[in-house]
């Protein structure tokens, strides 16, 4: 159910990686730890480790509170 609800909230964010060539990919739900892929230009982006804590692990965290921490793998 997490699962889905993660999957829910990163379709919203989505969109603004996309804007950038960028994009994101669920790999895994671990004990409150997202697992999460950068795709395209967040994968090699200087700022991708903001986008990863500023962004994306921020709005999980407001959505869904079981969510501890957002890591890229």
């Amino acid at each position: 159910m997490v699962k889905e609800k993660i999957e829910a909230a990163l379709a919203q964010i989505r969109p603004y990686l996309q804007r950038d060539g960028g994009d994101v990919e669920l790999v895994a739900v671990e004990d409150g730890v997202v697992k999460v892929r950068l795709k395209g230009a967040c994968g090699g982006c200087p700022m991708a480790t903001m986008t990863l804590k500023q962004g994306i692990e921020r709005t999980l965290k407001q959505v869904i509170p079981e969510v501890k921490e957002v890591v890229a793998v």
